[in-house]
């Protein structure tokens, strides 16, 4: 189970290194106004902000990897970042659009479920 848990939680880090590519440097491109529904006009009025967000995604798929690598606190960092891409997503879908809480949050809050029952699992086994 902890196989999957960790498999879950790189494609989540994988998403969001999408996400920081797709709103850094596609946000004007054909793909970047076609999957935000935007106006190339708009796109340019606001590519400076969407590269913002995209670089917040960058931390948050940073922040998993490192999770991913850490040995002693690795669990703790899972939490925190994928805690943190939950109420981001929460925040999304009520401010922007509810699609948000599907692909960004649905994965972060089934891979945030799996980590905690890996943990309860091998806390048990120590006991």
């Amino acid at each position: 189970m902890k196989k999957i848990s960790n498999a879950l939680v790189s494609l989540v880090a994988i998403e969001h290194c999408y996400f920081l590519v797709l709103e850094m440097f596609l946000w004007t491109k054909p793909i970047g106004l076609k999957t935000f529904n935007l106006t190339a006009e708009f796109a340019e009025q606001t590519a400076s902000l969407a590269a913002n967000q995209g670089l917040y995604n960058g931390f948050l798929a940073a922040g998993l990897v490192w999770a991913l690598f850490s040995k002693q606190q690795g669990y703790s960092l899972k939490i925190f970042f994928l805690s943190c891409i939950i109420v981001a997503a929460i925040f999304g879908a009520l401010t922007a659009k509810i699609s948000i809480l599907y692909i960004q949050g649905f994965p972060a809050l089934l891979a945030l479920l799996l980590v905690a029952l890996v943990q309860k699992s091998i806390k048990s086994n120590e006991q």
